[in-house]
């Protein structure tokens, strides 16, 4: 059975959908499965807001359900909880890569995968990442150079250029994408590094991957 708060989310999302928003989104969808009922990212993201004190048990439910704004809400919830002081980070990553076959957009990813997972992994062995990387699975992949975004925040470059190296000839298109974001974010950490990456591996790149890292190479106005 549902706790009050998979409750009080469904019914919040029910009140806020609309068909407008239903067309528009189901067109970005990756998975035309993908069961959509319309409400506005804006609005998703103050469902989760309000109820981020959700327990761990309550996400999992939302994040096994068939609905796209129900796991939106669930890893979003995930993100707000994982910026707290004293958080658990170690429960919110095992949730996290417990339910990884139910983070199958681009956007679910985008939303959670840079606090949940690269956060937890700041001081701990990247294995995880490595194994993602090389998963035959495109989201597996993109989760990998995501979550590494918060590892170059901190300044360390070592296990994200590895990721790279590892992903700059994906051919998937949104793989290459947040590959070339972590370069651009390489990029502005130390330059010097993502020249030398380009130089051996810029040809590997997709143009727009290549575009996104240069953009951290451009002079500044």
């Amino acid at each position: 059975m549902s706790g009050s708060g998979v409750e009080a989310v469904r019914a919040a999302l029910r009140g806020a959908a609309s068909d407008d928003q239903r067309v528009k989104i189901q067109k970005r969808m990756t998975d035309p499965a993908m069961r959509v009922i319309g409400v506005r990212m804006g609005t998703v993201f103050d469902i989760a807001k309000a109820h981020t004190a959700m327990t761990l048990d309550d996400v999992d439910q939302l994040l096994v359900s068939d609905t796209y704004e129900d796991r939106m809400v669930a890893v979003s919830i995930l993100d707000f909880k994982a910026r707290a002081k004293n958080v658990d980070r170690a429960a919110l990553y095992e949730l996290w890569m417990r339910r990884l076959d139910r983070i199958d957009t681009w956007d679910y990813i985008d939303r959670s995968a840079p606090r949940v997972v690269g956060w937890y992994l700041l001081d701990k062995p990247r294995d995880p990442l490595f194994e993602l990387a090389r998963s035959d699975d495109r989201w597996h992949r993109r989760a990998a150079v995501t979550a590494a975004f918060w590892i170059i925040r901190a300044g360390d470059l070592d296990d994200p250029l590895a990721l790279c190296e590892i992903l700059a000839a994906d051919p998937e298109h949104l793989v290459q994408t947040n590959v070339g974001v972590a370069l651009r974010e390489i990029g502005r950490v130390d330059r010097g590094r993502l020249e030398e990456f380009l130089k051996r591996r810029g040809a590997d790149l997709s143009a727009a991957a290549r575009r996104t890292a240069r953009t951290a190479l451009a002079p500044h106005p």
